[in-house]
């Protein structure tokens, strides 16, 4: 048996059942922090089976602190829109062109915004951009004839949020030198649109469990009183 590490031996000691507010968590974690700037995560366990169209949790959320993570954009957009879409802080433009540099793997990227114009070109992607979760989608505002806007929400802080098969819903709200209020704040906005989001064919307690952690940190189980409306 591999022998333990100091810090895992110290993780180990901590009350896998004890519920923490979101302060009591993060202190925690900063205790435990490792040598790079770790990102802090929330997971959800939701009381719902994505399999069930109605039980698809899914949607967009702008955490108010922002991300600390450089977020690449790609864009298909013509004429005016691409201009836009450049200026506003685009990693790439463009559009058939944009296709089939995808179309040759390069998928380097965190969100994917389309022009409604320019869905014959994206819909030819659907096998590439789909596994991904990177197809643009009306729904979630990444088609839409705005792109300017998009692009500025995608790299202020816009967070896309998916439950995954088990029901659970896993997100980044920010960097572990990020201020305590800055990512209650980010914690707060997660969970709210989450709960907010609650689909029609959800049966019994909708939020059963809620977890922070960070990269290599412990996951601590969040006390339900600290979710609005759980």
């Amino acid at each position: 048996m591999a022998k333990q590490t100091k810090k895992q031996q110290t993780v180990a000691k901590l009350d896998s059942e004890k519920l923490y507010t979101v302060d009591e968590a993060l202190t925690v974690l900063r205790e435990h922090k490792a040598k790079f700037d770790e990102t802090v995560e929330v997971a959800m366990n939701l009381g719902v089976d994505p399999r069930h169209a109605d039980q698809m949790v899914r949607g967009m959320v702008s955490l108010p602190s922002g991300t600390g993570k450089d977020v690449k954009v790609a864009v298909f957009a013509k004429g005016d829109n691409a201009e836009k879409a450049l200026a506003a802080g685009a990693d790439k433009v463009g559009a058939e062109d944009l296709m089939e540099d995808m179309q040759a793997g390069n998928l380097d990227y965190d969100r994917v915004i389309a022009t409604p114009d320019m869905m014959g070109v994206v819909g030819r992607l659907g096998k590439v951009l789909g596994p991904k979760g990177l197809m643009p989608n009306p729904k979630l505002g990444t088609v839409t004839p705005n792109v300017e806007q998009a692009v500025k929400d995608a790299k202020g802080g816009q967070v896309e949020f998916r439950v995954e098969k088990m029901g659970i819903i896993h997100s980044g709200i920010g960097k572990l030198s990020f201020k305590d209020e800055d990512l209650k704040a980010n914690f707060k906005a997660l969970t709210d649109a989450i709960v907010k989001a609650k689909p029609s064919g959800a049966k019994g307690k909708y939020v059963r469990k809620v977890t922070v952690t960070s990269s290599m940190g412990p996951g601590l189980k969040v006390d339900l009183s600290e979710v609005e409306g759980a």
